[in-house]
């Protein structure tokens, strides 16, 4: 009789069940939020010296012009330049963030995040959030110091929902601009020469220190295609012109909501479109 033996099956070593993978882009988010804020707001003094040369329009300049020109259309001057030095205080304030980009591209840990698992469009949200944030604390303490020096704000509810409304689409209208420039351009004194241009040159022409009506005929025109010209005037009509004068000389409307919505409409456009281009531009920039 043949004896049959069998050998028993090795076992297999246990196959190890990779992990599923979290879509959740909270976390990553918060994590380069707070990484950013580190780097840009490591000390009050990063905060604070932006905010010197708006504070000193608002409360020594402005009311010194307003001793000489009295009111405007029926609108106290100080608290007119006041909103109108928020449009000099946040592009301001964005295109500097844009230089952190500069340095985290040449010296910093960008290469690192690039190699990180997530979206890369999520490293320029990140850098927006923080810049959001500190525009939002600087309009905040600016707006205070105005009013502590006599600036007169309508503060219903409403009216504090348009001007934060306008205030945010501008600030990511801005840095969208500041992200886009900073991955252009090879060298940060390149960048810092194009600040002037971008982040101030506009406001002179938006209504800032006065309405554009008393601009000639063609710069009127091109203040109207200005983000700024319509963020300013949906800030005024929120706590400062219920009549909606500075919307009225953009639209030439006589329904002040319906051009508050048209110009807050302009803005987010502006933001859309150029948040949209900062993160394509981004991502093109980081596989060279």
């Amino acid at each position: 009789m043949t004896a049959i033996t069998t050998t028993a099956p090795s076992a297999r070593p246990p196959v190890a069940v990779p992990r599923p993978v979290s879509r959740s882009i909270t976390a990553p988010l918060a994590t380069l939020t707070r990484r950013r804020f580190a780097l840009s707001a490591r000390t009050p003094r990063e905060i604070i010296v932006p905010l010197m040369t708006p504070i000193l329009f608002s409360v020594v300049i402005a009311p010194a012009l307003a001793k000489v020109t009295g009111a405007v259309r029926g609108i106290d001057y100080m608290s007119f330049v006041a909103i109108g030095t928020v449009g000099l205080l946040v592009p301001i304030n964005c295109m500097f963030a844009g230089i952190g980009v500069i340095v985290d591209r040449e010296s910093g840990a960008r290469r690192d995040l690039l190699a990180a698992p997530i979206p890369r469009s999520l490293i320029v949200f990140g850098n927006l959030a923080v810049a959001l944030a500190i525009s939002a604390l600087q309009v905040l303490a600016l707006v205070g110091a105005a009013l502590l020096r006599g600036a007169r704000f309508d503060t219903h509810l409403s009216g504090v929902g348009l001007f934060a409304a306008a205030a945010a689409l501008l600030a990511v209208a801005m840095y969208g601009g500041a992200e886009t420039l900073a991955n252009r351009v090879a060298k940060q004194e390149e960048y810092i020469g194009a600040v002037p241009a971008i982040a101030i040159v506009p406001w002179f022409f938006a209504g800032s220190l006065f309405p554009i009506t008393a601009l000639p005929s063609w710069l009127a025109a091109f203040a109207k295609i200005l983000p700024l010209t319509h963020a300013l005037a949906v800030m005024r009509y929120g706590l400062l012109d219920g009549r909606g004068t500075g919307l009225h000389d953009i639209w030439g409307m006589s329904n002040p909501t319906a051009m508050a919505a048209l110009s807050l409409a302009v803005v987010a456009g502006y933001a859309a479109l150029l948040l949209s281009v900062s993160v394509r531009v981004f991502t093109r920039s980081a596989v060279r």
